[in-house]
C-alpha cells in the first residue's frame, strides 16, 4: 500500500468522496455540494492509496480565533492504518494560530480523538437537524 497525501481540490474524485460518506453511515451527499463545501474550507487534506482516494478531512474557521475540524473520514477498509491520525495532525497543525480549535466526533469514535490528545468538553451543544442527530444526543 503506497500512501500519499495532498490538498489539491482539482485532483479529487467527488463521486468517490460522496461514496465514502455513505460507506461510513453519514448518508448520501451530492458530489457537487461536497465539492462546493470543500472549496470554502480553510484547509483540506486527502489521502490516496495507490492513487485512489481513501480518506479526507477539512476545516472551517473565522480566520482568526475559532476553528473546527470537520468531515474527518477514512474508508472503512483503510481504517486503523494511521491515515486518520495523519490527516488529523496535518489539520490540527494548520490551525496552530487559532485560540480555540474544536471538532465533533461521530458516535463511538471519541476514543480515537482522545488517543490523539484531544480533550472531551462537557459544555458543547447541538441543535438537532435530523432524527439521527436527535437520537445520538439523548
Amino acid at each position: 500500500m503506497s500512501l500519499k497525501y495532498d490538498s489539491d481540490l482539482a485532483r479529487v474524485d467527488w463521486r468517490r468522496l460522496s461514496d465514502i460518506f455513505a460507506l461510513v453511515g453519514w448518508g448520501y451527499r451530492f458530489p457537487s455540494d461536497i465539492e462546493a463545501s470543500f472549496g470554502k474550507s480553510s484547509f483540506v487534506r486527502f489521502a490516496y492509496s495507490d492513487g485512489v482516494l481513501v480518506g479526507f478531512g477539512r476545516t472551517v474557521d473565522d480566520g482568526k480565533y475559532y476553528a473546527s475540524i470537520v468531515d474527518l473520514i477514512v474508508h472503512p477498509e483503510f481504517q486503523g492504518k494511521g491515515i486518520g491520525s495523519s490527516i488529523l495532525a496535518y489539520l490540527k497543525d494548520a490551525l496552530d494560530g487559532y485560540i480555540f480549535t474544536t471538532l465533533t466526533t461521530a458516535v463511538g469514535k471519541g476514543s480515537f480523538y482522545e488517543q490523539q490528545g484531544w480533550k472531551k468538553q462537557t459544555t458543547g451543544y447541538i441543535w438537532p437537524r435530523s432524527a439521527q442527530q436527535e437520537k445520538n444526543n439523548t
